[in-house]
This record gives C-alpha cells, sequence and structure tokens, in this order.
C-alpha cells in the first residue's frame, strides 16, 4: 500500500540556484552519460540538484533502470520523489559517481562541504572508478581555500582539541557553523559539528594532516581524486 501523503514530491531547492542556466547545461550533459544498468553515486549541491532532474527525465523518457547512492539525506528524498531507485553502499559499489564542488584549483583540488555532507560524498568518491566534478565558471579559483573556507568535521567533545591543532597546523581562522532556524551550531548526518577553517597557504598533505588530528571525522579538502572536470 503506497501512502497517500505525496509530500516527496514537493521536493525543492532551498533558495536560489546562481547560474542556473549554465549549471542546467551542465546536467543535461552529465545525463547523457547515463546507461541502463548504471549504479551511480548521486552527489549534493545546486548542480547535482538539477543533474537528478535531467537523470530522471532520462530515464523515463528511454525507460533505464539504473540506481542511485546518494551522499544526502536530501538526494535520497529527491530521489524518492522522482522514482529514481536508491541503494546503500552496503548492496551495491558506485561505477561512477558524480558530484558538485565549491572551489576548484589549478592542481584540481576541491573544496567541498557546504552543505555539510563531505563524509559521505568522499566515502563514495573513493569507491567509484570516476567521479565528475560539475562546476560552473564561479568554481575555479587561482589557489584553494581563496573563496571558501575548508569544512572540518569533528566530534562536538573534541571541539577545542581540534581547534588547537588545527591552529598550530597554520590555521588563520575557524569559525563553528552556525545552524539557520534553530539556535546553535549545525549538526551533521553523523551528528558532528563543522569548523569552517581558513589557511591562507595550503600545501600538498594538507588533508592527511587534517584528517591525522584525533577528533576529526572528515574534511571538505579533496587532494589526489580521480575526478574528471565537467563544464557546460
Amino acid at each position: 500500500m503506497d501512502w497517500e501523503n505525496k509530500v516527496l514530491q514537493e521536493v525543492k531547492w532551498n533558495g536560489e540556484i546562481s547560474n542556473r542556466e549554465e549549471k542546467e547545461k551542465i546536467a543535461l550533459k552529465l545525463a547523457e552519460k547515463v546507461k541502463n544498468g548504471d549504479v551511480i553515486g548521486f552527489g549534493s549541491g545546486s548542480t547535482s540538484f538539477l543533474a537528478v532532474h535531467a537523470i530522471a527525465q532520462k530515464i523515463k523518457k528511454e525507460n533505464l533502470n539504473i540506481v542511485a547512492i546518494p551522499t544526502s539525506k536530501e538526494i535520497e528524498m529527491l530521489c524518492n520523489s522522482l522514482d529514481i531507485k536508491v541503494e546503500s553502499l552496503n548492496k551495491k559499489k558506485p561505477d561512477w559517481s558524480f558530484d558538485g564542488a565549491d572551489e576548484v584549483s589549478p592542481e584540481n583540488w576541491l573544496i567541498k562541504g557546504r552543505g555539510g555532507a563531505m563524509f559521505r560524498e568522499k566515502i563514495i568518491m573513493s569507491c567509484a572508478k570516476e567521479t565528475y566534478i560539475l562546476v560552473d565558471d564561479s568554481k575555479f579559483v587561482n589557489k584553494i581555500c581563496e573563496k571558501f573556507p575548508i569544512p572540518v568535521e569533528c566530534l562536538p567533545d573534541a571541539l577545542f582539541l581540534v581547534k588547537e591543532k588545527l591552529f598550530e597546523l597554520g590555521a588563520d581562522t575557524i569559525e563553528l557553523r552556525l545552524a539557520k532556524g534553530k539556535d546553535g551550531p549545525i549538526i551533521t548526518e553523523n551528528g558532528n559539528y563543522i569548523l569552517d577553517v581558513i589557511f591562507t597557504n595550503v600545501t600538498e598533505g594538507l588533508e592527511k594532516k587534517l584528517k591525522s588530528i584525533v577528533g576529526v571525522i572528515e574534511t571538505g579538502l579533496f587532494m589526489g581524486y580521480n575526478i574528471t572536470i565537467m563544464k557546460s
């Protein structure tokens, strides 16, 4: 028996999507790569949101059978609302994946995690043979951490320890990310806090150094992953 409540049919992007026309072109370009039988890691963010819609249209038009492995609850809800089959990493391994980025450096280093889903995004990216990073021109920077801080997900009990160690690594500023619409900090899907950290100079190996701090669960700094940058 199906639920009569159609609330999932109302899943929308919360807020305005910047550079929407360019992002829609990227989404359509990504959807062209979808083949029958694919198991795909579905990333988060506004461009990924548009890509999910483009993929759903192709599935319906060509009667394709694909499986999505979402990186966040929001994308999982969107897939459910669009009748895209969802599975977990415990049952399926992605053939390939797609995701967005907040920044892309000349070295193809990424900053991700403004949506707070970088932990699962990095797991799925590590499982997939190839990941397409969907970005418009505004995402390219001369050096990483130019426009956005590096998100660092940490255990609540380790908050002050992690801050201390981040400063020892050369962090310039550290801010606890606060929630919108509620008092207090953002709580990730894993029940943790997010620190937004700015480094003036990001050098190779910083991702591993950040991960070595006791209490750090994951970071939004991505270095050395097998990615393909996809523009319109």
